[in-house]
């Protein structure tokens, strides 16, 4: 395994921005705002040849209540799990009581060690530094992550701190499905991915907003790997205020672009709801195949659950090709019942068609309920064959294609959808127009031809 080195300190010290320095990515929000990173965030960084893990961590304040508590227990488990802590301060706060708290709690860890001194720009360093003394951490390096002012200096020690049996070691890389969980604010995201993962990964607290950024997670399962993708709740625009909300949903969205399958979670003790539908329509828009799970499901009284199936029933006509669950996070109700809804979705999104199979479907289909007439010509649809995987296309060529009616795709779609046993993904139909090999192009005549065309004009000019 790579060494792992833990980005830990106090919030808004700048620990997220470092990360995003070291591993020459954007992945972890920023922003000047206190405790905005949550859960433990994991990337791969390298400096001169040698590979490490590093874990963003929350910010620690030493009295923490309710979420904070939650956020702190995770920087906690990233230290235990460390081989290396990079404990990071704010030289224009100066030295502060969670400081030494911190220093306090590593020292009982006897995790090696180094105390880096962020944003020492724009002061003295001498003045600014010399508080950080007392915490006794050892060699103080001071940067200024933002800029990258000091970051080198801190490597080569870190590197040359490393042992050296562990550079040879490569990272197990996930190759299994991508599973991204996604759904409104509090549906139970993150209890889910807790309950799926079997351990308490992700921050989970009774508070709208609680997951704030996108986070991948590799895990095994029945000796199958995946990797699982815990995501912030999306509101409706009209509620979105904070700018940090906004980057939180930019990355929700490109996290179901990079799944393979996504879970969509639905509060069941609240129905059914548009923005759940809108969330619907950009999985399905965005070709990734789809898993409903309605959470909360224990906790509801059976004309409820009723009222519940009728709705989804009525509302989900578009989506019947995905598979539908009744769970519970909380306790783990039919939450195993999840992966096989995923593995078949994730086969039908994945499988190789065959040009034969998909042209003969494409005939069966045209007997059976022939494309309407257009300008009194009937759209012909000659053959099929596959264009693309996650979701699957097919492309279907014939002549004036562009006239198909949207009424005729989705018959075409549902038909490929069941001759072709496809379950949990959605189907994209692309349409060719075979080009007229004569178009342009001027027919030469023989002298023969020219002396008969000139005949047949002499002999219509006498006629007139």
């Amino acid at each position: 395994m790579l060494p792992v080195i833990a980005l830990v300190g106090r919030p808004n010290v700048g620990k997220s921005t470092l990360f995003n320095r070291l591993t020459k990515s954007r992945d972890a929000l920023v922003a000047n705002y206190a405790g905005l990173t949550r859960d433990r965030k994991y990337g791969e960084a390298e400096f001169d040849g040698r590979k490490m893990i590093l874990v963003d961590t929350g910010g620690i304040s030493g009295g923490e209540e309710g979420i904070d508590a939650a956020m702190a227990e995770q920087s906690m488990q990233a230290i235990e799990e460390a081989d290396f802590v990079l404990f990071l301060v704010d030289c224009r706060a100066g030295l502060t009581p969670a400081d030494e708290m911190i220093a306090e709690r590593l020292r009982t860890h006897s995790k090696p060690t180094i105390l880096v001194a962020n944003k020492v720009d724009g002061v003295n360093p001498d003045i600014a530094l010399a508080p950080f003394y007392e915490l006794g951490i050892g060699e103080l390096f001071p940067t200024t992550a933002t800029h990258g002012r000091g970051v080198r200096s801190l490597m080569e020690r870190l590197v040359d701190d490393l042992p050296e049996n562990v550079e040879e070691e490569q990272p197990e890389e996930a190759t299994g499905i991508k599973i991204g969980i996604v759904g409104r604010p509090n549906v139970g995201k993150s209890t889910l991915v807790n309950r799926l993962l079997g351990e308490d990964r992700v921050v989970v607290f009774d508070q709208p907003g609680t997951t704030r950024d996108s986070v991948y997670i590799n895990y095994t399962r029945d000796e199958k790997p995946y990797t699982i993708i815990d995501t912030a709740g999306i509101r409706r625009r009209k509620n979105v205020k904070e700018s940090v909300e906004k980057f939180s949903i930019v990355k929700t969205l490109q996290a179901v672009e990079d799944a393979n399958v996504v879970v969509l979670v639905i509060d069941a003790s609240e129905g059914l709801v548009d923005q759940d539908l809108h969330l619907m329509g950009t999985v399905i828009q965005s070709g990734r195949a789809l898993v409903v799970a309605l959470n909360k499901w224990d906790g509801l009284d059976p004309d409820h659950r009723d009222y519940v199936k009728t709705e989804l029933e009525r509302r989900l006509r578009f989506v019947d090709f995905a598979d539908i669950h009744f769970i519970s996070a909380l306790h783990g109700t039919g939450v195993g019942n999840l992966y096989q809804s995923i593995e078949a979705a994730y086969q039908s999104a994945t499988d190789k068609l065959s040009t034969n199979h998909l042209t003969r479907i494409l005939q069966w289909a045209v007997s059976e309920h022939q494309p309407p007439l257009v300008n009194g010509h009937r759209i012909k649809l000659r053959y099929a064959h596959a264009g693309g995987q996650n979701p699957p296309v097919i492309v279907i060529h014939g002549n004036q294609t562009s006239q198909v009616p949207n009424h005729y795709v989705r018959y075409l779609e549902k038909t490929y959808r069941k001759a072709l046993d496809l379950h949990g993904t959605p189907v994209k139909i692309e349409f060719r127009t075979g080009d007229n090999p004569y178009a342009g192009k001027k027919n030469k005549l023989s002298d023969r031809q020219k002396a008969k065309k000139r005949r047949l004009m002499k002999f219509v000019k006498k006629k007139k």
